[in-house]
């Protein structure tokens, strides 16, 4: 691969827009390729944690649950975007039901430039359980979901969809809204598992994955899932390789293994899964199979549970885990391995603003500094 990463600004959906409305211009004004909004009901941080001794930004905010819902948010941004992509990072069919997602996806279309990027994925826990939906069988709920989606998106005239799976029964259901010309929304499929893989290449327009670790496994599953496109009968080149990361970057490797060490980063190796823990030599407080993000509930913890996990997390663990991090050379460095294993677009989502409010502007600039960095080859 020797074509320029495209890159993107993941945008939080919490209170104060203003806030969000800065970050869009930010995204602007660095010349980005596409914004990102997420679709989360409950934070990864739980609130038994969520004090001023974990974040500057619990003095300002009372609760890290507080999202707005990411479809009013996407027609709200749609008009102010301009010519960067715009798209949703992920959702999923068990919260939605799928016609209602691409009903969302093909109206944004309307309001857009270019086509928008629907991310969809199995879900999180902490999105489902609690709301007494049951998150069992969410991936073949995946699969009909990403069928009926296609099924939305590509018609080629209007007319009644049918449709009869275990999830989802379509009779006769009309969704007759299509795309402006050169604007259909574009699935981008978040996956990891063999299974999930499979269907990323069968249905999707892109490849989402968040935990990959390293280049090679990441050139290992786009193998998976470009045999998949091919299996299907698609051009697998027609699926994009697609990346989130969060980044903490410094001035100096020092400051960001400073930033790395703080309570509030460390908190976030919770969420990492207990293979990765076992890599870095300890074990994962929430036992051996515990399978990372998916299948976090933080309300369900209390704080002398949760602080001793966050005291168990190995010093090393983020710095060989899904983060992005160092100066902003060493993350474009590490973004160009990324590149030559086949990555195409990522997604940056600053997180070292839990540091510090000066932590978090320079975490926004170094995104359009990477980019630049990324520009020059």
């Amino acid at each position: 691969m020797n074509g320029r990463v495209k890159v993107g600004l993941q945008l939080g959906t919490q209170p104060p827009l203003g806030a969000v409305r800065a970050y869009l211009l930010a995204a602007r004004a660095m010349r980005l390729d596409s914004v990102m909004v997420i679709d989360h009901l409950q934070n990864v941080f739980p609130s038994a944690l969520w004090d001023a001794d974990l974040t500057w930004l619990a003095r300002r905010k009372p609760t890290p649950h507080d999202h707005l819902d990411f479809q009013a948010v996407m027609g709200w941004a749609a008009t102010r975007v301009g010519r960067m992509q715009l798209g949703v990072g992920v959702t999923d069919p068990i919260r939605r039901h799928p016609v209602v997602i691409a009903q969302a996806l093909l109206t944004v279309a309307h309001m857009t430039r270019r086509p928008p990027v629907l991310g969809i994925g199995v879900g999180e826990r902490l999105n489902i359980t609690p709301y007494g939906l049951d998150y069992a069988g969410r991936t073949s709920r995946l699969e009909e979901a990403l069928q009926i989606i296609r099924l939305c998106l590509d018609a080629d005239a209007p007319g009644p969809v049918d449709f009869d799976g275990r999830y989802f029964r379509l009779d006769g259901a009309r969704v007759d809204l299509r795309a402006p010309a050169g604007r259909t929304p574009l699935m981008w499929v978040a996956a990891h598992g063999p299974r999930s893989l499979e269907l990323a290449g069968r249905y999707g327009d892109g490849w989402y994955p968040t935990t990959i670790t390293s280049p090679g496994q990441y050139a290992t599953d786009l193998a998976v899932v470009r045999d998949a496109a091919a299996r299907a009968g698609r051009n697998p080149s027609s699926v994009t390789p697609a990346l989130h990361r969060f980044t903490v970057i410094g001035r100096t490797e020092a400051e960001a293994r400073a930033m790395l060490a703080t309570r509030a980063l460390r908190s976030l190796a919770l969420v990492m899964s207990a293979a990765e823990w076992r890599a870095a030599g300890a074990r994962h407080p929430f036992g051996d199979d515990f399978t990372g993000l998916g299948q976090f509930l933080p309300e369900q913890a209390d704080r002398a549970t949760l602080e001793r996990a966050v005291d168990l997390v190995p010093p090393e663990l983020l710095l060989h885990g899904p983060l992005l991090w160092g100066t902003v050379e060493q993350a474009a460095d590490r973004l160009r391995e990324y590149r030559a294993a086949g990555l195409e677009h990522v997604i940056l989502s600053p997180v070292s603003g839990l540091v510090s409010p000066r932590a978090a502007l320079r975490g926004l600039s170094a995104t359009g500094a990477i980019a630049r960095e990324l520009r020059r080859g």
